[in-house]
């Protein structure tokens, strides 16, 4: 029995007074139930804890159990295709031995000890292997190889090897002797501090993109992998329903998706729709490469916290392997709020709005764990960080809109006015920017063609033009406009109709491949052109508007479809004949 015990209560703090064993970010078990906790804050005579479930039913004077560990996550195969709580405890074996409901003190393993799995093997005996070293390769769904790595101290010589065949996660594959002459026994889990990044070789330049087949992203805002994007927006603008939209499409090879705080309803339907969804690239369930961590709004707050840091381990494990993970944390405001209610009920002086003064610390540090990486065993892979913000108000002023844009290098501002008039994705184009461009510069030069940037610039610039037009035509509307102003209006039209908004629930238009993308904008600006020549030549707008062109190209991103591109071609004959006939 331990002698250490609860001395107050508030909340999910628990202090203890006159301990002497706890260090700093342990992890101890509160109480009869053995709740788990986090050692926060130690003085003198107090140790204060944070504990990640209900206290509801626990009573000062309960013991209090030191661990020597910090909080940490089980990693293995069996990852994938699982949904856990924000401290990493599988929901769905939760659901099957206890019920719909989580009661305080269930202690499941995140793996499942019962699978079986094919190992094959890639190393031999007397080989030296170090930390992250792969020695052996699972199937671990049909999408992901799992790469079984060295676990951290297990440094020297391999000098056993299970033979090939079928085991469980616990069961010895091999044996290594270490530089003190001991013989450790590695088998596939091993642990790490969710707290700590998992280290890498180097950081590498960031220059490729992660390609999300949404145009406003890809062509305007693009993200690279490896890379920080912030997505603020009020409520109802559509930051779960891009989340779910870029996991869908994305060309990451894992998602990690963090409901953090998240309404359960919109849980059950992201888990729900990626049950049901195929991935594009080989027709298997989206499941079977994406990892979900669920921390409702009604699950205890302090979890909320943890659900992000469990979350990015899993990412940066499977980076190790070689893999380019995409995390989606929604939403990093209810993350925050966590750290406001605890840094509350600690006491602690607030800054802004009452949020903790450590607040901006802590979201650099959440999105300085994304990069692009060499590996420690010479594989390069990437965990890239879209994080959601939900303002209050919608207000992009306040504290966690403002530090998630000093800390994020692409920033896609979401406006209610577009979202309530159904235009989808609501990226604000006026607010919202992107870092990148410059770094993938090289490689849309390369892997698309050269045309790509000259043409987002010349959309930009028309974007830009229509913006400043807007002032004059809500004073006194556009008809006292000259003509070349009105096409500029009206090919921005087309910009924002035709190639900005998209369809998710379209077949053709949910996804765009890059080459579509270059070839709409080709045919948009190519309209413009032949446009503004023709009224250069003193032909009048209204006889262009009249025909309907506009109309036709707008049309476009349906009627022509993801693989039949040459269709295209129909249209730059069709501009070319309207012209001609009121010339």
């Amino acid at each position: 029995m331990s002698e250490n015990k609860i001395f107050s209560i508030n909340g999910p703090v628990v202090t203890v007074r006159n301990a002497t064993e706890f260090s700093m970010l342990e992890m101890v078990y509160v109480g009869n139930n053995k709740l788990m906790g986090e050692v926060i804050q130690i003085s003198k005579d107090t140790t204060i804890i944070q504990v990640y479930e209900s206290t509801t039913s626990t009573k000062v004077g309960e013991p209090v159990y030191s661990t020597g560990q910090p909080i940490s996550v089980t990693l293995g195969p069996g990852i994938l295709r699982n949904i856990y709580d924000g401290i990493g405890r599988p929901l769905k074996t939760i659901y099957e031995t206890h019920g719909a409901f989580i009661a305080s003190g269930i202690h499941i393993e995140s793996l499942d000890p019962t699978l079986e799995w094919e190992v094959n093997f890639i190393r031999k005996v007397h080989d030296n292997v170090g930390f992250g070293d792969i020695v052996a390769k699972i199937q671990e769904t049909d999408l992901i190889e799992h790469r079984i790595m060295v676990p951290k101290g297990f440094d020297g010589e391999i000098i056993e090897l299970a033979p090939a065949g079928k085991y469980k996660i616990h069961d010895v594959i091999a044996k290594i002797k270490i530089s003190t002459g001991e013989i450790l026994e590695m088998t596939m889990v091993q642990k790490w501090p969710i707290k700590t990044p998992r280290p890498v070789s180097r950081r590498l330049p960031i220059s490729i993109p992660l390609v999300t087949g949404q145009r406003v992203v890809d062509t305007l805002f693009p993200l690279a992998k490896g890379g920080t994007a912030g997505v603020p927006g009020g409520f109802g603008t559509g930051k779960t329903m891009m989340q779910h939209q870029l996991a869908k499409w994305c060309d990451a090879d894992l998602i990690v998706y963090i409901g953090c705080g998240e309404r359960g309803n919109e849980m059950t339907q992201a888990l729900e729709e990626f049950s049901q969804l195929k991935d594009p690239k080989t027709n298997r369930p989206l499941t079977d490469r994406t990892v979900f961590i669920a921390n409702t709004s009604n699950m205890p707050v302090a979890a909320r916290e943890a659900s992000i840091y469990t979350g990015l381990t899993i990412a940066e494990y499977y980076r190790d392997m070689g893999y380019h993970v995409a995390v989606m944390a929604d939403s990093t405001s209810r993350w925050a709020e966590a750290l406001r209610e605890i840094s509350g009920r600690l006491e602690e002086m607030p800054a802004e709005e009452g949020f903790p003064a450590y607040l901006p610390s802590r979201i650099s540090q959440f999105y300085e764990r994304a990069g692009y990486m060499e590996t420690l065993n010479g594989q390069t892979g990437s965990v890239t960080i879209i994080g959601a913000v939900s303002p209050q108000g919608a207000d992009f002023s306040e504290p966690v809109t403002q530090n998630t844009k000093r800390f994020v290098r692409c920033f896609w501002a979401l406006d209610k006015q577009l979202a309530y008039a159904r235009h989808y994705a609501a990226i604000n184009w006026n607010l919202s920017y992107s870092e990148y461009i410059g770094d993938l510069e090289k490689w849309y030069n390369k892997n698309v063609d050269i045309r790509f940037l000259k043409n987002r610039r010349a959309i930009v610039k028309l974007l830009a033009e229509e913006n400043k037009l807007m002032e004059i035509v809500k004073l006194i509307g556009s008809d006292v406009l000259p003509d070349d102003q009105r096409l500029v209006l009206e090919t921005s039209r087309a910009i924002r109709v035709g190639f900005l908004q998209q369809n998710a629930f379209h077949k053709e238009d949910t996804f765009v491949p890059l080459a579509k993308q270059l070839r709409m904008m080709d045919v948009i600006l190519y309209l413009y052109q032949k446009s503004l020549s023709a009224i250069h030549e003193g032909k009048a707008f209204s006889l262009i508007e009249n025909t309907n062109i506009f109309e036709k190209v707008i049309k476009m991103k349906y009627e022509v479809p993801n693989d039949k591109l040459e269709m295209f071609d129909d249209y730059f004959t069709l501009i070319d004949e309207t012209i001609y006939q009121i010339r």
